[in-house]
């Protein structure tokens, strides 16, 4: 079984991020109210980025666990495990959350399986309990923790959805692309690349977006477009950058990129 991939941060540095709408003020309230967070949105959208950024904000640790096929309950919550001969429970993500408090971030919840929901939904109703069966307690969450899951509905399946029961638990944010200069500016911030070179790039992000559906089931993701732009910020040939950085990670279709580069030759030139 593969244990859960977290990570814990208490960066003091607030993390970039532009707002597109009064998500950062929904955000807060949500969280000086205790209620939990659902994040809905394309891939590369910006939606770890804004956790990062609020919990900076707001001054919380960040427990951050990337979802998979195969993250059960118990990677979450905890185990019993062998050191030094004795048998010792170990603390998972979540139930570190709640003991000490902070934001515990589940990436690509629809990911895991189904009984990771379960796990959860004591906490996201006026209990805002964590049974644990095998130690036999039962945490309530401090006013600091907050829970916050996200998904991209894109690749929403009848086996990988999340129940409309379990999508009411939470207060629903959803996550777009910015505007075409927001994303000029976020873009040059973080590749370092000047703007009059970013927009014909931004340009055919979002002509390549317009193919969603039709020839590509997921459209560029602004991370998609820094890494282009870095790729050009450190001398790489326009082509290459745009092939490496923004067609070839759409698709290994031969046919559907010898498209996507009429497209990006049509724009850039």
């Amino acid at each position: 079984m593969k244990p859960a991939l977290h990570t814990v941060s208490s960066v003091p540095v607030l993390p970039a991020y532009v707002a597109s709408g009064n998500e950062c003020a929904l955000f807060e309230h949500a969280w000086r109210n205790q209620l939990p967070v659902l994040l809905k949105g394309p891939t590369g959208c910006g939606k770890t980025r804004f956790v990062a950024h609020m919990a900076a904000r707001l001054g919380l640790p960040l427990h951050t666990v990337a979802c998979h096929d195969d993250l059960t309950a118990a990677d979450l919550t905890g185990r019993y495990l062998l050191k030094g001969g004795d048998t010792v429970w170990t603390d998972g993500p979540l139930t570190r959350a709640v003991r000490e408090g902070g934001i515990c971030y589940l990436d690509e919840v629809v990911e895991a399986r189904k009984d990771v929901t379960v796990v959860l939904h004591p906490l996201t109703d006026d209990r805002r309990i964590l049974p644990l069966e095998r130690t036999g307690e039962e945490l309530a969450a401090p006013k600091s923790f907050m829970l916050v899951v996200s998904y991209n509905p894109g690749y929403q399946t009848l086996l990988k959805a999340l129940k409309p029961s379990t999508r009411q638990r939470f207060v629903a944010i959803e996550f777009g692309f910015l505007p075409a200069e927001q994303e000029i500016a976020v873009v040059s911030a973080e590749s370092g690349l000047p703007l009059d070179r970013i927009r014909p790039l931004v340009t055919l992000a979002g002509r390549l977006r317009a193919l969603k559906g039709h020839d590509l089931e997921e459209g560029v993701s602004t991370r998609l477009v820094i890494y282009c732009a870095t790729l050009i910020a450190a001398g790489t040939p326009v082509a290459d950058a745009v092939l490496a950085g923004m067609i070839e990670p759409l698709t290994d279709d031969a046919d559907v990129k010898a498209a996507l580069l009429d497209v990006a030759r049509a724009v850039i030139g």
